[in-house]
């Protein structure tokens, strides 16, 4: 049957649950409780963890490439084109023959997993005067490509279990990759030697309390010398990682982890009645607040201001979704966030304020309107949600894709696709980029925010395509549940 939204603006809607009273506003510089906007023309520096102008931005200015998952801190940054508005080729598949497989065990028992899904976006940049294609995949490894040809860079790092999530590539230009894997780590590896080489892993266990599972989904974020991660272990870590070459000339790290949080409250454990509240979403940074969500919904933000002169994060936003929300949040250049929520536990707050939502943290009532999805169960969104000029794109795990207008929260246009659609939506020089299960890669013409997407082109790789593609120089790269990665553009 097909799933319809019912759209709902909300004028009013108070943040859940009765923990103490947390203020809620996006912390600037200056300490105002004002939103906090790009410098006017001739004013001071941007001063703090992620400058507001950066939205739909490169990750920092040393490192040319698409460097983690959604691209920057504010997850805005989708690639580069320019991308073909007719049918591209198939530039190479990765491995030739075969699939990258291993057999991984979770609550559904032992069973094998092949190729790459959600999140899995690799991550594409320029090194050495090549181009670098690095990705994790169910095959237990991390692979380290040229984007021309396809042909390992270096040999394949090894993890003890699947990597679902995406890598986050050194913003810095320092030769690192950080990954995570189902085996328990979320690690640090240097890429200046003849192979891969770990340098550091935080294990699953080094804070408690902890709960639920020791995965890491989520892809972190490097600024400044920190990491900022969060794990299925349900906690946030913040770790300073002390990065500096060594005599030899060879990248080194001495990391400490400096601040870590529960991803839960007492009230989160009340309302939702369970302890699936591991954090798989990717953190998001937008002036000097930090915001991360979980699988029992809780959206959270916490002020990072004062991190490097030794002052502890304080939590400064809270707002319950009602439901497993992994999807990871997207803020505006306003510092609006972009929530996508799923639709599994039925609760009366998830039937309220909808599956896709957007929050203004500096008001007292955040919801500003919500869009529900909730015909069926599971129901509701995985991926993340794309911003394109004046909408919001998203696709829902029916295999409805949908564009909002993001000041309004009404529909613009949705289509439909073979779902479950969990891939996150993908737009560089208009054109939005979107695979589904059946095993096609779709293109669409979205230059027109008002109007319904003209199909561009598609084509079939095979494969439910459930891992978000990387688009670089307008060719596309990205794995497929049929076991290999692939490179579609221009050859």
């Amino acid at each position: 049957m097909k799933r319809r939204f019912a759209m709902v603006l909300v004028l009013s809607v108070a943040a859940c649950g009765s923990e103490p009273a947390q203020p809620k506003f996006v912390q600037g510089t200056s300490g105002s409780t004002a939103p906090a906007t790009a410098p006017a023309t001739g004013a001071a520096a941007f001063e703090g963890w992620s400058d507001p102008a950066g939205v739909g931005k490169p990750y920092g200015e040393k490192v040319t490439g698409l460097l983690t998952f959604r691209g920057n801190p504010t997850r805005t940054y989708y690639g580069t084109g320019p991308v073909s508005r007719t049918t591209p080729e198939k530039r190479w598949q990765f491995p030739r023959s075969g699939g990258l497989c291993a057999k991984s065990t979770d609550g559904k028992g032992e069973r094998v997993w092949c190729g790459s899904g959600w999140t899995g976006q690799p991550a594409v940049f320029e090194r050495d005067n090549r181009t670098w294609v690095v990705f994790g995949a169910y095959d237990k490894a991390i692979h380290f490509l040229d984007a021309a040809t396809g042909e390992r860079i270096l040999p394949d790092f090894p993890t003890g279990d699947i990597i679902k999530g995406s890598v986050t590539v050194d913003p810095d230009g320092f030769p690192l990759v950080y990954s995570g894997s189902r085996d328990n780590n979320y690690r640090v590896i240097a890429i200046d030697r003849g192979k891969p080489t770990e340098l550091w892993k935080l294990p699953a266990t080094a804070v408690s309390p902890t709960m639920w599972n020791n995965d890491w989904d989520s892809t972190g974020l490097i600024i400044d010398d920190y990491l900022f991660e969060g794990g299925e272990n349900s906690q946030f870590h913040i770790v300073k990682l002390n990065r500096k070459y060594g005599k030899d000339g060879k990248v080194t790290v001495s990391p400490k982890i400096v601040f870590n949080a529960p991803g839960w409250d007492s009230q989160l454990l009340k309302d939702v009645g369970d302890q699936n509240v591991s954090i798989e979403t990717s953190v998001a940074i937008h002036g000097n607040t930090v915001y991360f969500s979980n699988s029992g919904g809780l959206v959270q933000g916490w002020d990072i201001s004062g991190l490097k002169d030794g002052k502890k994060p304080k939590r400064v936003f809270r707002f319950w979704t009602g439901d497993d929300t992994d999807a990871t949040i997207v803020v505006d250049e306003k510092g609006s966030l972009y929530v996508g929520s799923e639709y599994e536990r039925g609760t009366a707050r998830s039937k309220k304020v909808g599956q896709m939502m957007k929050l203004d943290p500096t008001k007292k009532d955040p919801l500003v309107w919500k869009v529900d999805d909730q015909k069926g169960n599971p129901a509701g969104i995985w991926g993340t949600p794309a911003l394109h000029k004046d909408i919001v794109i998203f696709d829902t795990n029916g295999g409805e894709v949908l564009g909002i207008g993001r000041d309004d929260g009404a529909v613009r246009w949705r289509f439909e696709l073979p779902g479950p659609t969990w891939q996150s939506p993908v737009v560089v020089d208009d054109v939005l980029l979107i695979g589904d299960c059946k095993g096609d890669m779709h293109a669409y013409d979205v230059s027109d925010t008002t109007a319904a997407p003209k199909k561009l082109w598609t084509v079939n790789i095979g494969g439910c395509v459930e891992s978000t593609p990387a688009v670089w120089k307008g060719n596309l790269y990205f794995g497929t549940r049929a076991g290999a990665f692939h490179s579609i553009g221009v050859k």
